[in-house]
């Protein structure tokens, strides 16, 4: 596991844990849960192509920091072979998240339930 993910009022919070914070260059995010589309478990994504990282980690295996593609901005903090949680934005600085969790369907029923609600 290497993002502890919540729901915190109207904010979706993802904290990178451990070395992982140090390696993406990132405390915190908080999105808007009016700006998060919806989430899903892709482990197929592993294999994407991930683009030009910066700033960030790259290793076998391992993908951590802010990775651009196509012009599409996307943040990795997921270290294979995790099943990703990959959650979906709009009007953020990245279209998406692609993170590593401890229970991945939990998360992607908690993120998609409080959708439904809003």
């Amino acid at each position: 596991m290497a993002n502890r993910v919540a729901i915190v009022g109207p904010n979706l919070e993802i904290e990178p844990l451990g070395v992982d914070k140090v390696w993406s260059l990132t405390g915190k995010l908080i999105v808007p849960m009016e700006h998060v589309v919806g989430a899903t478990e892709d482990p197929g994504i592993l294999d994407d192509v991930k683009g030009l990282r910066a700033p960030g980690l790259h290793i076998p295996g391992k993908w951590a920091g802010t990775f651009t593609n196509r012009g599409e901005r996307v943040f990795w903090n997921v270290t294979r072979p995790e099943r990703p949680v990959v959650i979906q934005l709009k009007d953020e600085r990245y279209s998406r998240l692609v993170l590593g969790v401890e229970d991945p369907h939990a998360l992607v029923d908690l993120i998609n339930a409080a959708i439904a609600r809003q």
